[in-house]
């Protein structure tokens, strides 16, 4: 038995192969294209397990996808290939639609063609896994009530449109075909091996290095963070109980600000590494201005997978962030490679 897994080098993917390995045996088969926010050093610690296949490619690539679910014939897909910085969707949005609408058609088709192929026991087991996110809701006034399954979409960039896209051909492949799919949707995730656009590694980042830490508009928007370890353990349960043609949201029940985001980690760092002139990195934080529709709120209600399926999240916000930056300091050589200067230009010319 198998299980193919695209987009397992970026940062949930790997977090979950790895989490898949601390508690199961069962092979996987890793599809990944490398762009530059995967990263295949993340699976350093697995590369010579026997049960961990790795398989350089595009899920838009349709004779690389078909030649390996006929190599090693799958109980299931997971797909965590996406384009996925909101800024970079905003920017540039064409390989967003190229993988993140495209590059699912494209595996929905192949999974389709192989398991109408399969044996009726097979058939009833396979599930198309399609993990997605709660931006796909739109945005939330401070005082709604969070996100359930039912919320209709109403996506505000180009990153969350393509995801909606995304969702909504599962869910059609699912009520036009009967393949049997998943889908999943959760907030911010943070913690290990996450590339350094994001919020939470590249505050640290600049911390460390003395430089400014950005903080878009007033820093006021609030998200709920996940740690991805539990996000991990989420998925595999889906997985394993998750009924098909369901969604379930997933959620963190951590909801922060941004900016108090930013403090925690300022004051965990001013604990564990302070700084050498002695003020608090607090005074790095700098206000920049905010990037075009950016959504005030997310907040998940995740009580269908805790009923359903039994899962709760075992780390809160604060256990969580402690964790992930004493990750970071204890790896610092992992981020040393991502710091190319086309990255810091890139940071530079965001955040001016």
């Amino acid at each position: 038995m198998s299980i193919i897994v695209t987009g397992g080098a970026g940062f949930i993917g790997s977090n979950f192969i790895l989490d898949w390995f601390d508690n199961k045996s069962e092979e996987i088969i890793n599809i990944d294209s490398l762009t530059y926010s995967g990263n295949i050093k993340n699976l350093e610690h697995i590369k010579n397990n026997k049960n961990f296949i790795f398989i350089k490619g595009d899920i838009g690539n349709q004779e690389l996808i078909k030649k390996t679910f006929e190599d090693y014939k799958p109980r299931a897909i997971i797909n965590f290939a996406a384009e996925s910085h909101v800024d970079k969707s905003i920017s540039s949005p064409k390989s967003f639609i190229k993988t993140n609408i495209l590059g699912v058609y494209n595996l929905l088709e192949i999974s389709k063609e192989y398991w109408k192929n399969l044996s009726s026991d097979k058939k009833n087991h396979f599930k198309f896994y399609h993990i997605s996110t709660d931006e796909v809701y739109g945005e939330l006034q401070i005082n709604d009530p969070s996100f359930k399954e039912e919320n209709p979409y109403a996506p505000n960039s180009p990153y969350s449109a393509s995801k909606a896209s995304s969702d909504h051909l599962v869910r059609a492949w699912n009520q036009t075909y009967g393949l049997p799919t998943l889908i999943s949707n959760c907030s911010n995730n943070f913690g290990p091996y996450q590339y350094p656009e994001k919020l939470i590694p590249l505050c640290i980042v600049n911390s460390l290095q003395n430089k400014n830490i950005p903080v878009y508009g007033d820093g006021k928007q609030v998200r709920d963070w996940l740690y991805v370890k539990d996000h991990c353990s989420a998925i595999r349960a889906i997985l394993d109980k998750g009924s098909s043609g369901e969604t379930y949201n997933i959620g963190g029940s951590n909801e922060k600000t941004n900016l108090e985001v930013v403090y925690s980690i300022c004051d965990i760092l001013d604990n564990l590494k302070p700084n050498l002139k002695g003020n608090s990195y607090r005074e790095l934080i700098t206000y920049v201005k905010d990037r075009p529709g950016h959504d005030k709120r997310y907040a998940i209600n995740s009580e269908k997978i805790s009923q359903e399926i039994g899962w709760t999240p075992k780390e809160n916000f604060e256990s969580g962030i402690s964790k992930t930056v004493y990750w970071y300091l204890e790896n610092t050589s992992w981020l040393k490679e991502l710091m190319s200067e086309e990255f810091r230009s890139w940071v530079e010319f965001q955040y001016k």
